[in-house]
């Protein structure tokens, strides 16, 4: 029998992924492994692992299956709607992590700004527009959605920006946003806004410190180009 269509419970016990994880922690696992452990079992015909290579060949990339809604992931055979509300629940777990919660983290520099929001925004399929917003010791009170969409002088509106930003009282304030394609290189447009915004924070007295363009595991200042 192909070693790929055994049940994982039928391999060496050194073979197997949850045993492999205890022993030699999730580093040593390979992604399909891993997404085997949270598939737990295969179909009559493949093992959890076989299942979980032909996921990825199919959407490509881990990202890929991350961005995948319940029902694309649940349309593949063998996988049901079960695995597939498994597999969405981990990926936003993934991200909650990277939330800072109640707790305040100070910010300091591009690459601190981009580590709060860069699992929140890499795998999002539309540009998300976000705030964070800054206390005078540079701590984060809160992070505030602006909008969702193609970014656009309409849509990132100053005035839809600093509005939660006044509300809440910030000092200052970083604007973050995600480029879908993964690369974080500032359009011309993202460098128009970054100028609208700097120019209306002045005049209230709320201070764009930097705006963010996050990819897929980088970043970019606008402010800094």
């Amino acid at each position: 029998m192909p070693r790929d269509t055994l049940i994982i419970r039928d391999l060496p016990a050194a073979e197997r992924p949850r045993e492999r994880l205890a022993k030699d922690g999730p580093g040593a696992l390979s992604t399909a492994e891993l997404l085997a452990i949270l598939l737990r079992t295969g179909t009559a015909k493949e093992s959890a692992i076989a299942l979980a290579q032909r996921l990825l060949a199919e959407f490509k990339t881990l990202r890929g299956i991350a961005r995948a809604s319940v029902e694309e992931l649940s349309g593949i055979s063998g996988l049901g709607l079960a695995k597939a509300a498994q597999l969405k629940a981990a990926f936003e777990l993934g991200k909650r992590v990277a939330d800072p919660g109640e707790v305040r983290p100070a910010v300091h520099s591009t690459a601190e700004a981009a580590a709060l929001v860069m699992e929140k925004l890499r795998y999002e399929q539309k540009e998300h527009f976000r705030l964070l917003l800054l206390d005078t010791r540079n701590q984060v009170i809160a992070i505030s959605d602006v909008s969702v969409g193609s970014l656009d002088r309409s849509i990132v509106h100053p005035r839809e920006v600093f509005k939660e930003a006044i509300k809440r009282g910030a000092a200052k304030v970083i604007a973050v946003h995600n480029h879908p394609s993964g690369d974080p290189s500032p359009s011309e447009e993202d460098r128009a806004i970054t100028r609208r915004l700097a120019e209306a924070g002045e005049l209230i007295g709320i201070e764009l410190v930097d705006h963010v363009v996050i990819g897929d595991g980088r970043y970019q200042s606008v402010k800094a180009k």
